[in-house]
């Protein structure tokens, strides 16, 4: 069998030290698209699904991490908005585990130095047991 296009991961072995979500979710626009007649941009659609494309900003609790790998965006494809779990931790950012998480290798053009980077996406989010840190 031919190694898939998206490999299933969880979320403990993206993020080890942890992950946070640090922003809402939000629609990703289609900028590929046309803009409405009032100026605006569609939102993407899902091309296997044809189901519409969510995303969230994500700390990465990794203390070695690079600056510019700190915060990673996970996708979501869904019919209406993935809701964040409530974050009951008494940190300023909610812990999260995510559901059906996959990583798809692409090379990154930055700089002129190409690069291998991962694009994630998740099926669902749930609340993650972190106690606060006195």
């Amino acid at each position: 069998m031919a190694m898939q296009r998206r490999i299933p991961v969880h979320t403990a072995d993206v993020f080890p030290d942890g992950a946070y979500l640090v922003g809402p979710v939000e629609a990703v626009m289609d900028f590929n698209a046309g803009k409405r007649p009032d100026g605006s941009r569609p939102q993407q659609t899902d091309p296997e699904t044809g189901l519409l494309v969510w995303s969230v900003p994500v700390l990465d609790a990794d203390p070695a991490a690079r600056k510019a790998d700190k915060t990673v965006t996970i996708k979501f494809v869904a019919k209406v908005q993935p809701v964040p779990p409530e974050n009951k931790s008494g940190m300023p950012f909610t812990p999260v585990d995510f559901c059906g998480l996959t990583a798809t290798p692409y090379i990154a053009e930055t700089g002129g130095r190409p690069r291998l980077a991962w694009s994630y996406r998740a099926d669902g989010m749930s609340a993650l047991s972190v106690k606060a840190v006195a």
